[in-house]
């Protein structure tokens, strides 16, 4: 996500970064390239023409063109402004209601509301430890109700299904009460969609409204439709008091300009942002975080909050006892539970995403960066016996043509993964002494660690 726009505006804001002096022409010529660069990013066109006008009127303020270092200054200017367009501070659920608490989920069909629900129940039980039951007001679609039951007994969340199939205020009213009765935290309801907005749909919706009067409304868009996910949620929040948008897809849209324009055009929160398939693919949503990502200054918070809840620190600490023993040996297995480990954090792409810099690698980097290539590796160890695993040094010819079959790969393919391990182990051996730690250290950006000249962030 913001791919494209993260590329554009540090590519014109850096240029500006060592001159020693800003005149209000080359401040101007540099904010036509950022106007440019959020128009391509499919950002509306009101909030193009206010984002322009506020960093416009401080950059050629005392602010920034007196300033001692005026190109930092700027891009600080430019961060701030894109903290306030996207929000300022984190808006975070509603909770704080008589139980059970209700969490309306509204949208158009195929903006992923279903799934939504179950990430969404994941994220309550597992981050917040709430009884969640889930429920389904969709009476046009059953395939939508067995989805959501289904996606309920991944995440171990409760779920309500009514016997009626004409009223979806019925049903809300049955599942809140059904709630109640299983002394659940929270009830999520998921409501019908439709392929545009209509009054039959948008009647229906604020029946239900009515009838359960929810702690939250959430509208769930699709983050790719661009400015017409604002022009939706617009309408969405015409008829229903929003309290929050959830973005979906948002690793399908390279642009961003959604993120940008449903917060100023709605004036509801952007509560989450949701990735992928997978039922932990969804995050809180952190304005401060998100515009450090769109200036490449990454967003290592998010990536260490990530590391503590998804790496599974006791295999950490065992491999940490292996490092610089001969006596421990690092085996495949281990190298498959970093490279699992990996998988569990987004993969390589989304890690570079969250490192301050990265975006500033060359094309020709960011192409080499293949996660399907970790799990062909997963799946080559995986065709491997466990002596095999264990001692990879008696894995031979005939064995590498079983294995490859066994993987649907090549023996070529096989090779490269003996000889990465190879070097994994070499590597790990060495930084178990003293000396090698210290010359790599020297080898960092400044010599060392934070204190001491430190890491570049």
């Amino acid at each position: 996500m913001f791919d494209q726009l993260s590329k554009r505006l540090t590519g014109s804001l850096e240029r500006l970064k060592g001159r020693g002096r800003l005149t209000e022409d080359n401040i101007r010529e540099a904010l036509r390239e950022v106007r440019v660069a959020l128009l391509e990013a499919d950002v509306a066109l009101p909030v193009v023409k206010d984002f322009i006008a506020q960093v416009g009127e401080r950059a050629v303020g005392q602010e920034v063109v007196g300033s001692l270092k005026p190109g930092e200054a700027l891009i600080k200017v430019v961060h701030e402004e894109l903290k306030r367009v996207l929000g300022q501070e984190q808006a975070a659920l509603n909770l704080e209601r008589q139980a059970p608490v209700v969490i309306l989920l509204a949208g158009l069909q195929g903006a992923g509301k279903t799934t939504t629900a179950g990430k969404l129940a994941n994220l309550l039980r597992e981050r917040h430890k709430k009884k969640v039951v889930m429920a389904s007001c969709d009476i046009y679609r059953p395939a939508a109700i067995d989805q959501l039951e289904t996606l309920a007994g991944q995440v171990e969340a409760g779920f309500y299904r009514s016997d009626r199939v004409d009223d979806a205020v019925v049903i809300a009213r049955e599942a809140q009460e059904h709630a109640r009765r299983q002394f659940a935290d929270i009830l999520i309801l998921d409501t019908a969609g439709r392929l545009a907005v209509d009054e039959a749909m948008m009647d229906e919706i604020r029946r239900v409204h009515a009838e359960i009067d929810p702690a939250e409304v959430l509208f769930v868009v699709d983050a790719m439709t661009g400015q017409d996910a604002a022009n939706t949620a617009k309408a969405f929040n015409d008829a229903l008091p929003l309290t929050g948008v959830v973005l979906t897809k948002t690793d399908g849209d390279a642009r961003g300009g959604a993120a940008l324009s449903v917060r100023k055009i709605t004036g509801a929160p952007i509560k989450f942002l949701g990735t992928g398939e997978k039922i932990d693919g969804l995050e809180p949503f952190h304005p401060d975080r998100l515009a450090s990502r769109i200036l490449g200054m990454g967003d290592v918070l998010s990536l260490v909050e990530e590391v503590e809840r998804k790496v599974d620190q006791k295999k950490a600490k065992k491999l940490a006892g292996k490092v610089g023993k001969a006596s421990r040996r690092f085996g495949l297995d281990d190298f498959r539970d970093q490279l699992m480990q990996m998988e569990n954090l987004g993969g390589m792409g989304s890690l570079m995403d969250k490192l301050p810099g990265m975006g500033n690698l060359p094309e020709a980097v960011k192409s080499k960066v293949d996660d399907r290539q970790t799990r062909r590796m997963v799946a080559i160890i995986n065709s491997m016996t466990p002596q095999e695993r264990r001692y990879p040094d008696i894995i031979r010819g005939s064995r590498k043509r079983r294995i490859a079959a066994g993987s649907g790969l090549q023996i070529q393919d096989v090779n490269r993964l003996l000889k990465q391990h190879k070097q994994m182990q070499k590597m790990m051996k060495k930084v178990g002494s003293k000396g090698a730690m210290q010359k790599m250290m020297k080898r960092l950006p400044g010599g060392g660690l934070p204190g001491g000249g430190g890491m570049p962030f």
